[in-house]
């Protein structure tokens, strides 16, 4: 389907003062180029200044037949003919002839000769370009500048060439320097040469790089962009992808592919093939093989071929348009830049391939796969189409019409990856186009466009010059026909003059294998008239203000009819066009003009943030399916949601409600953690409409930060309302004791939150987070605050505070530095944060985590056990006891540490911290290395600071000199320390490291009842694992008998009983 709006995109045109009748015309380069109708003269006009004047004219060594204008090297190329011979001809540096320099040089493709062919910028160059096969149609490369010539069945790819001073012969560049001081030409501004003094000598040249053979195709025109090659015959297109690489690869040799596939008695039969289209990789089983002759000589690369696209038409009849006349044409390869991209390594970020039947034309898009963008349904007979930036403009016998192109929204998507999400959005690719208001014109016969120019050509005889000459074709055959079947009755006696039926029937062209079309008008005799308009498109921002006008008629009859959102999106469309293009418009400018293309993107930024606005309030109000786009629109105007809120207000009195697109954006919004707040007035407001449209959205709402400034009382109403319909929820009555907080009633409040258990009001925190924190939806590193509700927690129940941070935290709603600082917010870092870590410690199954935790808390112990430490504002809720018996990191105390630690300390909390740090040494978890060094701060004078650095050493493994420092210090605990800790591979310690060491200590101080009853006991663990044997060397030299006589004997009868 195709819109019609009357939208008029044209802006003013004039007449192009040419003297003879034009037979050619192309554009490009600010120029306009006229073939005179004998095709022997060229003639060049400036487009960028007002009545377009003449620039240069210059004549053709031959009748042009085709002509051809690259804006890379700003040069022309030509087909020409003379003397039934058909020429290639490329002409450079052809501005140089507005000066009425008559020097030209003509020089064959490749030969840089002495003299004038090497005076680059002082005369006009010919390059003939010779060829095996006739050229029928040609083609420039928009990126690169190269070359493509397509023959019968070849095409030619020529790769264009600067040929700089250093390559070229001393002696020529001799000439070529001493002709500079007799030129009084400045700098070229020609993009094809360096012709200015300072600067290296730079020649244009080509070199033929590819053949391509075809089979079974004859192209009749030909594109090339970017490494694309294009072929459209009268039913058929190819497109063909060339990369060139470094690589040898195998050469095809174009033997028999030629060959016709039919039987050659069916030659006088026409075939008539049946529709198809191949995209991507299915275009490789179309019937027509392509074969690559590599020819590239200089830079040794190698081409290789991949299939694009293929599509075949069947001839058919519409609206008086005959068969024969149903044939392709209008071929255009189009490239399009994104951002700061003006020719990239890698090609350009988008390319389309459009083509024409008279009926209707294909838009397609061939990078980033292949598909079919739009078709378009002409609703007369087109006679050609050109396609540019913004629109497509097709031409019929009497008017010129634009339609709508979606380059647009395929450019944004490959430039944009966030198009198509919540955050951005842009019309789809498959977003019917749309025909603009049509200009009348009489007897149009070709169209081209360079920039806002569209140039066309008429004549007062509407037919063709290839439509006079098909006529001519076909009656020259018919009078043959008829002719010869004529012979064949008079040789048999028959005077087929004296038959009427007889001449009726010799009259029809039924030997023709053509179908019969309508009989063609015969050529007027009157003398032609022609005109040469240049038609100027209106800038694209009054394009866009004029769709916005057109759309508020659809606004006021009906705001969620399709036809107003279609009309906006193609505006949309429109503006990121032109913002495409002025993205290169500004790289490419500099001084004024870059001030000026600043100037003018800022007012295409203003337009398309007030059109992302204008979508925005279609959606918000249309239907379930596509109310999400309102989110992205709304976002992308870069309007508050008070001001988005204003928009959405239904009018007093209308039967309209509040649309689903504007519920689902409020939501998104009150669900993100952002910086906007509410009023109270539209934070209420907001309130009542979700309390109406969607109530059980309520707690969400009233969570968010945004709505900080709700009132509380009516917030409170509103949710008892929904509580009496919905039922009793946890989530819900956490919801309405925070409001009773923020109003005062603590007698309420503490009632609320008394409804449910503790692990149910743990539950309803995991359900909505927001009632406790805010913040946080940066990710990790996103700081988060508590609430109010989360501050009287940390008062009244701390203990519920702490489960809900835990159970937040495992189920990844926050994360653990974010916890911290909240406790910090609350000023409970040495207290609740604590007991935060102890009950993440028992909670969380992460090592990571578990390790972080272990030496936190270890550390914290520690700064408690430190002389003048503060104490803490709350007590732990968790006692050693409770975590040794809950959480398997902290582990039971040693039975030796009871003969080490007081009875009595300075303070509960002391004492609790050094219970939970020996349990943390205790136990299996803790890393003893990492604590090592903090426990350097703890004195060993006191018992306790001995025993934090006794269990250090032991679970590092240094048993000797603990047992030498226990001994010292606390002997009545060394047989509690070795029964514990010198067992299974450590047993040997009893007599090689503590009964030397006993003994030793007993001699010096026989009177030591604590170390001889240590001693009595070391022997009876000795006596009980050595042999006798083995005892008796234990005994000390000078030990009393009398005293180990006992041991050795009880040692002797276990062994015999052994």
């Amino acid at each position: 389907m195709v819109h019609v709006y009357n939208c008029h995109p044209f802006a003013s045109q004039q007449i192009v003062q040419v003297e003879q009748e034009p037979g050619l015309v192309c554009c490009g380069g600010g120029a306009l180029f006229v073939v005179t109708t004998g095709g022997c003269k060229v003639e060049a006009f400036c487009l960028e200044k007002e009545g377009c004047p003449l620039i240069c004219r210059f004549a053709t060594m031959g009748t042009v037949r085709r002509i051809q204008y690259s804006t890379i090297g700003d040069y022309l190329v030509t087909i020409e003919e003379k003397n039934s011979a058909t020429y290639l001809r490329v002409y450079t540096n052809w501005r140089y002839q507005a000066e009425e320099k008559a020097r030209v040089g003509v020089r064959l493709l490749g030969h840089l000769l002495r003299g004038a062919s090497v005076w680059g910028g002082v005369q006009m160059e010919i390059i003939e370009i010779p060829l095996s096969g006739h050229p029928v149609a040609l083609a420039c490369c928009s990126v690169k500048g190269d070359l493509l010539v397509a023959c019968e069945n070849t095409l030619v790819l020529f790769a264009l060439r600067r040929q700089t001073q250093q390559n070229l012969p001393k002696e020529n560049q001799q000439n070529v320097q001493s002709s500079w001081p007799n030129s009084e030409q400045s700098c070229s501004q020609s993009r094809g040469r360096t012709s200015c003094p300072n600067q290296d000598l730079s020649v244009l040249d080509f070199e033929r790089s590819v053949i391509l053979h075809l089979s079974k195709i004859t192209p009749k025109q030909v594109a090339l962009c970017g490494g694309y090659v294009a072929v459209q015959a009268e039913l058929e297109v190819l497109v063909l992808k060339l990369e060139a690489t470094t690589e040898p690869t195998a050469t095809d040799d174009p033997s028999d592919s030629s060959k016709s596939d039919y039987p050659e008695d069916q030659s006088d039969f026409l075939l008539v093939p049946k529709h198809q289209e191949l995209l991507g990789d299915q275009a490789k089983d179309c019937d027509v093989p392509v074969n690559v002759e590599q020819t590239g000589l200089e830079d040794r690369r190698r081409y290789t071929l991949s299939y694009v696209l293929f599509r075949r038409f069947t001839p058919e009849f519409f609206q008086g348009c005959g068969v024969e006349e149903m044939q392709l044409d209008s071929l255009q390869l189009y490239p399009m830049f994104i951002g700061n991209q003006s020719a990239p390594v890698d090609g350009p970020a988008c390319m389309f391939c459009f083509f024409s039947l008279p009926t209707a034309g294909y838009l397609y898009s061939l990078r980033g796969g292949v598909e079919l963008l739009s078709a378009y349904q002409y609703p007369e007979k087109v006679l050609q189409a050109v396609l540019t930036d913004h629109l497509l403009h097709v031409i019929t016998k009497n008017a010129l019409q634009s339609f709508t192109v979606r380059c647009a929204a395929v450019a944004a998507r490959v430039e944009d990856p966030y198009i198509d999400t919540t955050m951005k959005a842009c019309p789809p690719c498959s977003l019917e186009v749309c025909a603009l208001r049509m200009q009348l014109f009489i007897g149009l016969r070709s169209v081209c466009a360079y920039g806002c120019h569209v140039i066309l050509l008429s004549t007062a005889d509407t037919e063709a010059p290839e439509e006079t000459e098909r006529h001519t074709q076909r009656r020259s055959l018919e009078l043959k026909e008829h002719n010869m079947l004529t012979g064949i009755f008079l040789a048999v006696g028959i005077d087929p003059a004296t038959t009427p039926a007889l001449e009726s029937l010799l009259s029809r062209p039924f030997l023709t294998r053509r179908w019969a079309t309508p009989s063609p008008k015969e050529p007027s005799t009157v003398g032609h008239g022609w005109n040469l308009y240049v038609v100027d498109t209106v800038p694209p921002l009054t394009l866009y203000q004029e769709m916005v006008e057109y759309s508020q008629r659809y606004a006021e009859n009906n705001p969620q009819g399709l036809s107003l959102r279609h009309l906006l999106g193609e505006a949309h469309l429109l503006l990121r066009s032109s913002l495409l293009q002025s993205s290169e418009q500004r790289q490419n400018a500099d001084g004024a003009r870059k001030m000026a293309a600043q100037t003018q993107r800022e007012e295409l930024e203003e337009a398309f943030r007030q059109n992302c606005a204008q979508l925005g309030d279609c959606f918000s109000r249309g239907c379930q399916k596509d109310c999400h786009l309102a989110l992205p629109y709304y976002r992308m105007s870069g309007l508050s949601v008070t001001e988005v809120i204003s928009r959405n207000r239904p009018l007093p009195g209308s039967p309209h409600t509040y649309g689903p697109g504007f519920l689902f954006y409020l939501k998104h919004f009150l669900l993100e953690e952002t910086d906007q707040t509410l009023s109270q007035e539209d934070a209420d407001e907001v309130a009542r409409i979700f309390g109406q449209s969607e109530p059980s959205m309520l707690v969400s709402v009233c969570a968010s930060p945004c709505m900080k400034n709700v009132d509380a009382a009516a917030a409170l109403q509103i949710l008892r309302c929904w509580e009496d319909t919905a039922g009793v929820s946890v989530p819900l009555t956490i919801t309405m004791a925070a409001m009773m907080l923020r109003l005062g009633d603590l007698a309420q409040y503490t009632e609320l939150m008394e409804r449910h258990a503790e692990m149910l009001l743990v539950y309803g925190f995991i359900e909505e987070p927001r009632l406790l924190l805010h913040g946080g939806g940066g990710g990790k590193h996103a700081q988060v605050c508590p609430t109010a509700l989360a501050r009287q927690l940390a008062d009244s129940q701390p203990g519920l505070l702490v489960a809900a941070m835990v159970a937040l935290h495992e189920n990844s709603k926050v994360q653990l530095e974010q916890a911290d600082h909240v406790y910090k917010e609350l000023g409970c870092e040495n207290s609740l944060q604590v007991d935060f870590w102890e009950a993440m410690l028992m909670a969380s199954s992460q090592d990571a985590v578990i390790q972080e935790l272990l030496f936190r808390l270890a550390s914290v112990y520690i700064d408690r056990l430190t002389p003048g430490a503060a104490p803490t504002k709350h007590k732990s809720l968790k006692s050693a006891d409770d975590l040794i018996s809950s959480c398997s990191h902290y582990g039971a105390l040693y039975p030796w540490l009871t003969f080490l630690n007081p009875v009595q300390t300075s303070s509960y909390q002391h004492w609790e911290a050094l219970h939970k740090l020996q349990s943390l040494l205790c136990g299996p978890s803790l890393p003893v290395d990492a604590v090592a060094p903090l426990l350097e701060s703890l004195s060993v004078e006191t018992l306790w600071g001995f025993s934090l650095h006794l269990l250090c050493a032991t679970r590092r493994g240094h048993y000797g000199s603990s047992i030498e420092q226990l001994l010292d210090r606390c002997p009545q605990a060394i047989i509690a320390y070795a029964n514990h800790q010198l067992q299974d591979k450590h047993m040997g310690l009893w007599w090689q490291k503590l009964l030397p060491e006993l003994c030793s200590r007993t001699r010096a101080a026989a009177d030591n009842s604590i170390l001889l009853g240590a001693l009595k006991e070391t022997l009876v663990v000795v006596a009980m694992q050595t042999s006798p044997a083995e005892f008796l060397e234990l005994i000390p030299d000078d030990g009393a008998a009398s005293f180990f006589l006992p041991h050795l004997l009880t040692c002797s009868q276990r062994h015999l009983l052994a």
